[in-house]
């Protein structure tokens, strides 16, 4: 049956080459089983002529797709570098860049500041005063509070990295219930809202950030605060110390005016009046440990905002009112960031690969 259907194919091409030969005015080939294979290939060998130029062609397309596209990516990188360290753009398209590639801004010791972070913390000033302040930053004075907004930027990310590897030394961590805890003070206390779409909203009206973004903020807060109470233990022992002599039964007042570094209250036995939970006098960590503790007693020792760093405090409940609550606090002042970390930039100097106050 095999070799019926193939005399049907043969003759079949013997007829079509017989009509293109005529066509051509020469004899046609007779097709045979003897020839038959020798045949197929001179057919096959017709249509090569066909498929090694387009081939060919493939390979020559891929080869010039392949440029274009480097030489698309080396322009692109190099007017990023422009854009970046020349020019230092600020724009939100440039951000988004540098999450992508991970341009350095500086180096701290063995590690790469990545500009990205820089960008971050730029960001959200530019945005709280230029929407909420209404700062225009094309003026005079508007230019050179954007060079001090961009070296606070500057001297933070690089601060931020010191404390990274120091706790990466120690093993000093912060976990995503902290975190938590932190974001539900806020909003116990509204600050950031009381629904999940007001917060949100807070967030972008005010510094333009996303959730992830407000958490990242507040993971990088309390590692700093980690890593002060560790590098600065003389402070941590003065509130220890404090806190075993108000447990042995000494007076609070007696302890707050002498060991308090608060002047405004020390000398007050360490108390600020009445507070509620959308109080801004005192901080919103002092606020909620205080709705928590029952009238007369007093925290430990815990880590609050103070001026422009952190302090250690003990905080005591005094009395509650018409849902308002008075109390008193100690104050243990930690030492500022940049002073504590002056040993280890010595020992380890960073180096900056742009002057953010240079254009």
């Amino acid at each position: 049956m095999k070799k019926k259907i193939q005399a049907i194919k043969a003759k079949r091409q013997s007829k079509r080459e017989a009509e293109a030969a005529k066509e051509q005015g020469r004899s046609p080939v007779k097709i045979t089983s003897e020839n038959v294979a020798e045949h197929r290939e001179d057919v096959l060998s017709g249509a090569r002529k066909y498929i090694y130029p387009l081939q060919h062609s493939k390979h020559r397309i891929v080869i010039l797709s392949t440029t274009l596209f480097l030489v698309a990516l080396l322009t692109f990188s190099i007017v990023s570098v422009l854009l970046l360290y020349r020019f230092q753009t600020t724009s939100g398209f440039m951000y988004q860049v540098t999450k992508v590639i991970p341009f350095p801004i500086a180096r701290t010791g063995g590690t790469l500041v990545a500009y990205e972070n820089y960008l971050f913390e730029l960001g959200h000033y530019i945005h709280y005063y230029e929407n909420q302040q209404q700062l225009s930053f094309d003026t005079e004075a508007g230019k050179a509070q954007l060079e001090s907004y961009k070296q606070r930027a500057i001297d933070k990310v690089v601060n931020d990295a010191y404390v990274k590897i120091i706790a990466e030394e120690e093993g000093i961590s912060v976990s995503d219930e902290e975190i938590d805890e932190q974001i539900r003070i806020a909003r116990e206390q509204n600050r950031l809202g009381s629904s999940d779409e007001v917060f949100e909203d807070v967030l972008k009206e005010f510094w333009n950030w996303s959730v992830d973004d407000f958490r990242r903020s507040l993971k990088t807060e309390i590692l700093e605060q980690k890593v002060l109470r560790f590098l600065d233990p003389e402070t941590e022992q003065r509130a220890t110390e404090a806190l075993a002599r108000i447990e042995a039964g000494e007076e609070f007042s007696t302890v707050a005016a002498e060991a308090s570094d608060d002047i405004g209250t020390k000398e007050n036995g360490g108390e600020f009046g009445f507070v509620n939970r959308s109080n801004r006098n005192v901080s919103q960590q002092t606020v909620d440990t205080l709705y928590n503790l029952p009238v007369g007693q007093n925290s430990g020792v815990v880590v609050v905002p103070y001026g422009t760093g952190y302090a250690l405090a003990i905080i005591k409940s005094l009395d509650q009112k018409d849902g308002e609550v008075s109390g008193a606090h100690i104050i243990f002042q930690l030492k500022d960031i940049n002073e504590i970390l002056n040993d280890r930039k010595e020992q380890e100097p960073y180096r900056l690969y742009m002057n953010p106050v240079e254009n």
